[in-house]
């Protein structure tokens, strides 16, 4: 037999391997491909099981502020019921039945109870869990209003008795706590009563004491326009030597700061005796102190509100305040407004005749700052510089006048700006050209009756 060539054997073998090849790839491939997609299948296991509960749902969407405003909710009728409730209570505490006020109390813990579980759970109340509760207090409250006569009627008269009886306590407390008030505020310490005697003793005995004032009212300063001048009308020898002390103590120039102080009879000698004695430690503040009983022109014939201070019906209205039925408030009947250094203020230009800017300082004012930039600010022909106070409705006019009188509705706007004596920039050059005080005078005039308005 004959053989066949090697290259007929071999291209043979090489057919069969490849075959071999070809299927071994392909088996691989498939084994590969199911590995992959039954991965896919798989899931993983939670390392912690979650549980699920019967009221999930409500934790996340109950509202218990949506519950209790929702017309056809459970809660919302046992919050009703509870409301009535506690006006039946008192109602009945006031009619000496504590039995029936004990029985009603108990029984709204018992419904506080039930809304308070169900907010707790944060699960809406069902009619057949607070079916118990809605009608034990629905017997309570039916009882309230058919057995025992506690219908909405009297409820309602009683509920305003009380709240007119509690605001006319509270308006009774509001003027002691006014009258006690100022009291407190207008009085002096015990170590100081005396304070006035001592300062007057030493200024009519002590020489040296008049000698240093005269110096200081014999100053050019005085007069001179080129510096800062302050003046405060004031009876309270503390309360100005504050302004004073203040003042001086933040000034960048006190040397060119001066002082003109008006008080009264009493008081003069020892208001001129404290700054005497106190002038080394002003710092160069030049202080002036007079007295308004020395200002020949403040008469009676001249000045309108001093002949209604005088007036006998003026001073029983502000030293009494019972003839109005106490209309006014107690701020507005304070006998100060009786003194003449109140009304001081609208004859600044009578007072200083020959200055031209001055700055007025109430005597409850505290000085935190330098005040010379004050008289160098331009107020546009304005005679009155003051500080903003009509923010929102306090200081309007309406606040002060009497709308109802024909004269003010025709002559002030009731929402225009008032302002606050307290701190004040005075041109009184314009004030002088405009005649301010003789439109003051007009006005005073007119307010014989104090129809317009209240004085002060």
């Amino acid at each position: 037999m004959r053989r066949r060539g090697d290259s007929f054997r071999r291209a043979g073998r090489r057919k069969i391997s490849n075959v071999v090849w070809w299927v071994l790839s392909a088996f691989v491939l498939l084994l590969f491909f199911l590995l992959v997609s039954k991965a896919r299948h798989i899931e993983p296991r939670p390392s912690i099981p979650k549980r699920r509960y019967r009221n999930d749902k409500f934790v996340e969407g109950m509202n218990m502020t949506e519950e209790m405003l929702s017309p056809t909710s459970v809660a919302r009728q046992v919050n009703d019921q509870i409301a009535l409730a506690k006006a039946f209570v008192v109602i009945a505490k006031e009619s000496k039945n504590l039995q029936f006020a004990w029985d009603l109390s108990a029984q709204i813990r018992n419904s506080q109870l039930l809304l308070s579980s169900a907010a707790t759970s944060r699960r809406p109340l069902t009619v057949l869990e607070s079916e118990p509760t809605i009608r034990d207090m629905a017997l309570l409250l039916y009882q309230a209003q058919q057995l025992l006569h506690y219908d909405s009627a009297t409820m309602i008269m009683r509920l305003k008795a009380s709240i007119q009886s509690l605001e006319e306590q509270m308006s009774s407390l509001a003027d002691k706590s006014s009258k006690y008030g100022q009291i407190a505020a207008e009085e002096v310490p015990k170590s100081l009563y005396c304070l006035g005697v001592r300062l007057t003793t030493e200024w009519f005995q002590n020489l040296q004491t008049k000698e240093r004032s005269l110096k200081a009212d014999d100053s050019n300063k005085l007069t001179d326009n080129s510096l800062y001048h302050f003046c405060v009308f004031s009876d309270n020898i503390i309360a100005t030597s504050v302004v004073v002390n203040s003042t001086a103590l933040n000034s960048k120039s006190p040397e060119k700061v001066v002082f003109h102080l008006v008080t009264n009879e009493i008081n003069y000698a020892a208001m001129k005796a404290w700054f005497a004695m106190s002038m080394d430690n002003l710092r160069g503040v030049t202080v002036e102190v007079q007295k308004f009983e020395d200002f020949s022109w403040l008469n009676a014939s001249y000045v309108p509100v001093l002949k209604q201070l005088q007036d006998s019906d003026t001073q029983s209205y502000y030293f009494s305040g019972h003839n109005d039925d106490g209309r006014t408030p107690i701020k507005f009947r304070n006998p100060k407004y009786l003194s003449m250094l109140n009304h001081l203020r609208f004859y600044i230009p009578q007072v200083f005749p020959a200055l031209k800017k001055v700055v007025f300082l109430d005597d409850d004012v505290v000085v935190q700052k330098d005040l010379s930039a004050l008289f160098s600010i331009d107020l546009n022909k304005n005679v009155n510089g003051a500080v903003e106070t009509c923010m929102e409705t306090f200081h309007r006019y309406h606040k002060y006048l009497n709308y109802s009188h024909p004269l003010i509705r025709s002559h002030f706007d009731p929402d225009a700006c008032g302002w606050a004596f307290g701190m004040n920039v005075f041109d009184l050059v314009e004030w002088r050209k405009r005649n301010v005080t003789g439109i003051y005078h007009y006005w005073q005039e007119k307010n014989v009756d104090r129809t317009l308005w209240k004085l002060g």
